[in-house]
């Protein structure tokens, strides 16, 4: 079993001068399922420090195992059996697939940060010295100019990509005077041109930003989060916010079914709220994250920047309008690959 590493004797260690030996505790295991992004930070911060923690407070020791993939895939891989205890995704849209399938049953935006553990913004990357001269959404649209971003069929990042790509020809096309009717047709006629550009769709973000590392395309649309850190460790990458993108708002929930089956609710629960303090909202800061705790996100109010137009998903009409707007059958994305496809 997955769930509890129970330590057994050999006959002959059961008894020393006729007493049985004491049976070892029993490490209790929590399983997180994540999209890819914060991998690092989790991994190398964040969960050994509350295993440190739960065991000085407790004196219990436990296990945190993880599981990363694209978003929407693990949101799949949870209702098709992943026995996940805690869910953090990259959207809100995926882990609602969890409350529909009775898996995630209590409120899971309660509190005053609605469910939503960290943000960030939609962001592009250019090679060094930016020799494309990419400096706007329009830029991306331009001949020569070839750019990645994963799929929106297997990425929440992508996702929010392509939310962005679009919100921003909204916001353009107001600020041009446009009537409503033709700033969405200007924002759907941005997005085609931009995809008619796209190289690679990879499965997730973090599989992007390895096709452009190894020197494919001049532009990726991806998480600030995942440039930011990079660029820091010295990488030949700049870093362009632009002035009109989306505030990306990443969820997390304890899943109940799981948790309450494997009796781990009160762990599931304890690692969650730890999330949303200040130690964990630091770690996630300093791999540039950007912390919901507002005590945590004022000592990091120079580190990012805000972009003077920057929306919300509610801003766009909340997700099932985004969603249908964007993703469904008649979506505007889903309309220009498909006409792209017909086309080659």
């Amino acid at each position: 079993m997955r769930r509890t590493i129970v330590h057994l004797l050999t006959a002959a260690s059961l008894f020393i001068s006729s007493q049985a030996v004491p049976a070892v505790a029993e490490t209790r295991e929590l399983l997180l399922a994540a999209y890819s992004v914060p991998k690092e930070a989790y991994e190398k911060r964040i969960i050994p420090a509350f295993e440190q923690q739960w065991k000085q407070k407790t004196g219990e020791t436990i296990r945190i195992h993880t599981s990363f993939a694209a978003s929407g895939a693990q949101a799949r891989a949870i209702i098709g059996g992943l026995e996940a205890d805690v869910a953090a995704l990259s959207l809100e849209s995926d882990l609602q697939q969890l409350v529909k399938g009775n898996l995630v049953t209590h409120d899971w935006k309660q509190g005053p940060r609605k469910g939503v553990v960290t943000t960030s913004v939609v962001a592009l990357g250019v090679r060094k010295g930016n020799p494309k001269g990419i400096k706007n959404w329009e830029d991306l649209a331009k001949p020569g100019v070839e750019v990645l971003y994963p799929s929106p069929k297997t990425s929440g990042g992508a996702m929010w990509d392509v939310i962005a790509i679009y919100g921003a020809g909204l916001k353009l096309g107001k600020q041009r005077g446009l009537p409503d009717s033709a700033a969405e047709q200007y924002a759907s006629d941005l997005l085609k041109r931009i995809q008619r550009n796209v190289k690679v769709m990879d499965k997730s973000g973090r599989e992007s930003v390895t096709t452009f590392e190894r020197g494919v395309g001049d532009v990726i649309v991806t998480y600030e989060n995942e440039l930011a850190p990079r660029i820091t460790q010295g990488r030949p990458y700049e870093l362009i916010i632009p002035a009109e993108t989306v505030l990306i708002e990443n969820p997390i929930a304890v899943v109940d079914r799981n948790a309450d089956r494997h009796r781990v609710r009160d762990l599931a629960e304890a690692f969650v709220s730890y999330l949303y303090g200040d130690d964990a909202q630091r770690a996630f800061a300093e791999f540039a994250f950007r912390p919901t705790n507002e005590s945590t996100a004022k000592s990091f109010a120079t580190t990012f920047v805000q972009p003077p137009a920057l929306f919300t998903i509610a801003e766009l009409g909340g997700w099932d309008k985004v969603f249908s707007t964007l993703f469904g059958q008649e979506g505007s994305w889903t309309k220009a690959v498909e006409e792209l496809a017909r086309a080659h």
